[in-house]
């Protein structure tokens, strides 16, 4: 009993939320976008803009992590209506995996019906190069498998069923429109399709972690991401993800190479306007 009454008043959260959002703005976009490390620009090429700071929406988390600007923006993109997170929350800051996922379920009430999620991450496939970008075609969950799952907990059927499938968490036909739409922007050279590997951070991974990765079948792999897809998914939404790999995992004893978050955030401003492009061109077509 208590249990279901505690998940009401986390209804009741998300709600008010939503119904601040609603009486702040007119717009009532279908396609939500969470931006990456260094990913923010994608808000800015938003036309008629209404931002929102994420300290000043009741309950809203905050974001804590440089590259991640901290702001909702809602807006035009090529005309169709979005609202862009300019940061996302991370487990390693010290949230749950419930607040880690907050805004997902917030959109959900918002009416969005798609959700483009977009991240930062390390190759771990050695024929990836840095800067390429990776369709998420799959993913695996290592929080997951230790118990942090964002739907832990007494399920609320107002979101979503008990135990949803996740075999085709990434869609299909969104993954087809955007190697359409890559090819047409001159992305394709590029582009590659493959399965993301959450790990909880913030330490980069170790060498032998690396190599476990591989054995895996993991293409890249980074700190984020797969909790907003499991709510997304538990919501109803569509979900599209998109990889920016940033750097090469280290699987080698005898290199001298380190991953660090200034390299990222570099990398991701060389390509951020190729990958802004896509995501331009490819909201028209959802």
């Amino acid at each position: 009993l208590k249990t279901a009454k505690r998940c009401t008043i986390h209804y009741l959260y998300y709600k008010e939320t939503a119904d601040w959002i609603l009486a702040q703005t007119n717009q009532r976009p279908k396609v939500a976008i969470i931006c990456g490390s260094g990913l923010g620009g994608l808000a800015d090429l938003l036309e008629d803009k209404t931002v929102f700071p994420y300290e000043s929406i009741p309950r809203f988390p905050t974001s804590t992590v440089q590259g991640h600007a901290g702001k909702l923006v809602f807006g035009k993109l090529q005309g169709r209506e979005c609202v862009c997170m300019q940061g996302r929350f991370h487990f390693y800051e010290g949230y749950d995996m419930h607040t880690v996922t907050y805004p997902v379920r917030v959109f959900s009430l918002l009416g969005v019906e798609t959700l483009i999620v977009t991240n930062a991450a390390g190759g771990v496939n050695e024929a990836y190069s840095v800067a390429d970008i990776m369709l998420i075609k799959d993913h695996i969950n290592m929080p997951g498998f230790a118990g942090q799952n964002p739907l832990c907990g007494h399920n609320d059927e107002r979101f979503g069923v008990r135990f949803p499938c996740m075999s085709d968490a990434y869609d299909r036909r969104l993954r087809d429109l955007a190697k359409q739409t890559a090819a047409e922007q001159g992305c394709g050279s590029f582009l590659q399709e493959g399965v993301y590997c959450m790990l909880a951070g913030p330490t980069y991974e170790t060498i032998a972690e690396c190599r476990f990765l591989q054995t895996l079948g993991a293409d890249a792999v980074g700190m984020s991401t797969v909790p907003e897809v499991v709510v997304a998914r538990h919501c109803g939404l569509r979900v599209l993800g998109l990889s920016l790999i940033t750097n090469k995992v280290v699987t080698d004893y005898d290199s001298e190479e380190k991953a660090n978050h200034e390299e990222v955030l570099q990398t991701t401003k060389r390509r951020a306007r190729d990958l802004q492009r896509l995501v331009r061109h490819l909201v028209t077509k959802i």
